[in-house]
This record gives C-alpha cells, structure tokens and sequence, in this order.
C-alpha cells in the first residue's frame, strides 16, 4: 500500500515538472514568434525604418544563440532549478521592462535580455525533462517539449495579432509577465530540489565531445538547416511561382506547424517503443524523401504537391527533434546535462541561420536573380528545385553522418568487450 502511494506521489510530482517545463518551452518559444507581426507598428510609433525595428527580433535571437550554452554550463555548475528560477525572473522582468520601454533603444536592450533568460528556459528545461522523466518515457518527454515548441512558434503571430489592435505593440509584452510569474511559482512548487554536485572539470567536457555527441550536433545543424529553407523559400515560392495571395499562402505554410504540433508527442512515444537510434534513422529517411518531393512535386501538381511533401518532411523532423535530443542525452553525465542541453541548442540555432542566409543563397543562385519580385515563375521554380535537391542531398550526407557514428560506437563496445 506503502508503494503504491509512494508510486502515485512520484507520478503527480512528475506531472507538475512536467507541465512547469512546458509552460517555460511555451513561453521562450512565444517569445521568439510573438514580436514579428509587431514590427510595422513599432515602424509608425517610433517613426522608425524598418531595417532598424527589425532589431527587436534579431536581439532576441542573438542573445539566445550566445547563451545557450553559457547558461547550460551555468546550469551544471550551480544547480539545474536554481538557474531555471532565475531564468524565469529574469525573462518576466525583461517582458516587463520592453512592455514599459519609451524608445527603441532601450526596447531593444529589453529584449537582448529576454533571449537570455530564454536561453536559460529552452536550454534547462530540456536538461530538467531528462532529469525528472522515467527512463521508459524519456522520448515521451522530448516529444512533448518539441510540440510545445512548435506550440509556441505557431502561437506567436496570431496571439500578437489579436492583442495589437486592442492593446498596441505593449500587449505583446505585458501578457507574457503573467505566464512568466505562473510558470516560476509552479517551478518552486514543482521542480525537483538541485542534488548537490561536484567540482567538474573542463577535460570532462571536453572528453564528452570527443565522443557520441558530436555526429548528434553535425545532424542537428544540417535538420534544423533543411527546416528554415522550408521557411524562407516556401512563402517565395507559393506567392510567386504558384500565384497564390498572401491570405492562402499563410494557410499553405500554416500546414507544417500544425503537423508538427500534432506529431511531437507520437513521435516521442515511438522513441520510447523502438529506441532512438531506430527512429532517428525513419526521421532523416523521411526529411531526405520530404526535401526531394519538395523539388519535385509542385511543379507536377501545384499547391497539393508542395502539401503532400510537407506532410512527409514535418512528422520526419518531429522524429528526428524526439530521437536525436534523446540520443544526445542519454549517456551524458548528469552534471553534463546542461552543458549538452546547451551544445543543442546552439546546433539548432547555427542550422536556423544557416538556412535562413545560405540555403537562402542557393535559392537566388538556381532563380538566377535576387530581384524576387519581379523575376518570372519559372525562375523561381528553379530556384526552387536547386535548393531542396541540394536539401535532400544534405539529408542523405546526414543518415551517412549517424551511421558511421553508429559503426564507430560498435567498434568501440567490441574493442572493450
């Protein structure tokens, strides 16, 4: 009886660091879609170029690229929690102060904050989750932070479009304090206290990188790559090439949130019942099938080949996203945890810039121009092709890159035994 009670009480602790670290994921995640569709009103009531208001979003990514991995090691030296806590204080108060901001300067200088105290939500929730899942749900667990993310991601444009009109820009921010303030009162309440850790030395992380982790990074740069050319050339591509208005190509490119939204959790739960290795290997083979689709199907059949390739590459990346963050965190120690949760972190972001500028560049180079707008649709369809041949080729060089890893893990076991 004893066990049994001690069994619901574990579950019901579990459950609240579960719902703690998904509303944290949330909140970081809104906060890197939530300012976008705020940049032409910023533009009129600062009477501001664009290119300059432009900087509240590039502030936010580029504080949270630098210090993800700063805050994971952060997160290892001093405790998991306690960094998760000041995390959360310190993306409210720099909600709070962008809300109250009277220039752009210091709109901007609020928000560079804001993509640090995001890094510490993105970087130690996962660390968190691995911490406080069972081992049979680990996957579980990854997938359901990456359907939070894509969540988040999917959230921010039309939260933010429905507050703008009622509150102006100010009520993209002032509505995240109070998510913010919820989210840390149920991180004291519900994450497990920090075990208390020992010195850690620089040649132990070094030794980490020096195994499994790296080819997982390699991967997770090339994946996270492939999904920002999606994007980027997606809207390009269904607006000029297909002739579609603004109004239909935002429910086209809307298609793959919604798959991602609804395919983390499975994809976890597969993780769980096949093993990671398993289904890393099915989420690049769809990614590569995926990206070559996209170079071939819409020029066959339109808008319903772009969907049907997308429906294939979404799912494929979710597994991917569950496998692969498994993976990578499997064997690492626990007073690595922050460390590696961070080194992914930075993979993805350095894949996301990555695609955004040269993937984006292959694209121009097939349309032979970099004049978009007036180039003629068979330009971009080109473009269009060059760029995802080159993307599922990548994918390819990816599967190559995890099962040599794979190989030279199986030599090393044998050379042990």
């Amino acid at each position: 009886m004893q066990q049994a009670e001690m069994t619901g009480s574990e579950r019901t602790e579990r459950r609240g660091a579960t719902l703690t670290l998904s509303l944290s994921m949330l909140l970081a995640s809104l906060g890197t879609s939530i300012a976008n569709i705020a940049l032409p009103k910023l533009a009129e009531d600062f009477s501001a170029p664009f290119a300059q208001v432009q900087g509240i979003v590039i502030a936010y990514l580029a504080a949270l690229t630098i210090s993800v991995v700063i805050v994971g090691r952060l997160g290892d030296l001093y405790g998991l929690k306690r960094m998760q806590l000041a995390g959360l204080g310190l993306f409210a108060v720099a909600s709070l102060v962008s809300a109250m901001a009277p220039d752009l300067t210091l709109l901007m200088a609020a928000r560079a904050a804001q993509g640090v105290g995001a890094a510490f939500l993105m970087t130690l929730s996962m660390a968190l989750m691995r911490e406080s899942a069972s081992e049979a749900r680990i996957g579980r667990a990854m997938g359901l932070l990456g359907t939070v993310s894509a969540l988040g991601t999917a959230l921010g444009p039309s939260l933010g479009g429905a507050l703008i009109p009622l509150a102006g820009w100010r009520g993209i921010f002032w509505v995240q304090i109070p998510l913010a303030g919820l989210a840390l009162i149920l991180a004291i309440a519900t994450l497990p206290a920090d075990r208390a850790r020992g010195k850690t030395r620089p040649a132990g992380l070094l030794a980490m990188l020096e195994r499994r982790l790296v080819p997982n990074l390699v991967v997770n740069i090339v994946v996270a790559a492939v999904m920002m050319t999606t994007l980027v050339v997606g809207p390009f591509y269904l607006g000029l090439a297909l002739g579609l208005k603004p109004a239909w190509v935002g429910l086209v490119m809307s298609v793959g949130p919604v798959i991602s939204i609804a395919s983390g959790v499975p994809s976890g739960r597969l993780v769980d019942a096949w093993g990671a290795r398993r289904v890393l290997s099915i989420g690049l083979a769809m990614l590569a099938a995926g990206a070559f689709l996209l170079a071939i199907l819409p020029e066959l059949s339109g808008v319903a080949g772009y969907i049907a390739a997308i429906i294939v590459l979404t799912p494929g990346y979710q597994l991917f996203q569950a496998a692969n963050n498994t993976a990578a965190l499997a064997d690492v120690p626990k007073d690595r945890r922050g460390t590696a949760s961070g080194l992914l972190g930075l993979s993805r972001n350095i894949g996301l810039m990555s695609g955004a500028s040269l993937m984006g560049a292959v694209f121009a180079y097939g349309a032979g121009t970099q004049d978009f707008i007036h180039a003629a649709p068979a330009a971009i369809s080109a473009g269009m092709q060059l760029t995802f041949l080159l993307a599922g080729g990548l994918m390819l060089a990816a599967m190559a890159v995890v099962f040599a890893g794979a190989a030279n893990w199986l030599y090393l076991f044998r050379e042990k035994v």
